[in-house]
Parts: structure tokens; sequence; C-alpha cells
């Protein structure tokens, strides 16, 4: 009776991670070149992040507006993320199933924001913390993600 419960427990780990490792070769977007700057940075050593002390996330309720998160966007993120947030030869696309809210969470993004956030899903190397956007333009600027997700049909 104890090795069949081992069994199913060891077949529903593997079940749960198999999900887990999803690569962008499983998407449908073909895989971008890396210029040569690029790769050389994805080479580079990492180094550490260090936290921002005055970065908040805003409270539950706080209302974000969409629209000002598409203006903050473009002045903070779109250098390499793209003015539409389907990436460039600096960063990854946003407007992308990799970062569903199922598989990166709001938080996710405040995080990368605020810290930096190792590569781990394509080839741009790290991403720096971004400091001059706070907790409240980060939640209009996730905002506006997420609302052209939905557009896209990723939910």
């Amino acid at each position: 009776m104890k090795a069949n419960q081992t069994l199913i427990a060891a077949l529903v780990s593997l079940g749960l991670l198999a999900g887990c490792g999803e690569s962008p070769e499983a998407t449908q977007e073909p895989p971008r070149s890396e210029p040569p700057a690029t790769q050389a940075r994805a080479e580079a050593p990492t180094q550490a992040v260090t936290p921002r002390e005055d970065f908040q996330i805003p409270p539950e309720g706080f209302q974000t507006d969409a629209g000002r998160g598409q203006e903050l966007f473009v002045a903070h993120c779109a250098q390499c993320h793209g003015n539409d947030a389907h990436g460039t030869e600096q960063g990854p696309p946003l407007i992308h199933r990799i970062y569903e809210p199922s598989h990166h969470s709001d938080l996710a993004f405040y995080i990368a924001i605020a810290r930096g956030t190792h590569q781990h899903h394509w080839q741009f190397g790290d991403m720096a913390p971004v400091p001059e956007v706070d907790g409240e333009d980060a939640a209009h600027i996730i905002s506006w993600i997420r609302r052209e997700q939905r557009a896209a049909g990723i939910q």
C-alpha cells in the first residue's frame, strides 16, 4: 500500500515538473537572433542585486490607469521591450504567453522592475532594475501590459 502511495506521489510530482519547464521553443514565435553585444552581455558574470528600499507595491484597491502605464512603458521600458512590448534585439516580448499571469504574476513584474531579474527564458542577458519607476508607476505599467496581453488573447 505504501509503495503505491509513493509511486502515485512520484508520478504527480513528475507531471507537475513537466508543466513548469516551458521554453520559448515551445511557443509560436520564432527565436530571435542576437547581436554580438547581446551575446557578450549574456556571457558576462552576473552582478549582485541591491534591493531598493524606496520601492513599495501599491496597496490593494489602488486604481491603475492603463493609458498612463503605456506612457510610462514607452518612457522606461520600450528601449529594450519595444514601444508595443513585442520585443527588440535588446529584450524579450512581454506580449507573449510566457508572461501570461499564470506563469509570471504581477509580483514577478514588480520584482523585475524593483530588483532586476536574471535571464531565464531568453538569451538577452540579465535585466537591470529600473530605478526611475516606483511602485505606483509599475502598477500602471503592469495594467497596460495585462490589457495588451488580453487583447492578444493571452490570459
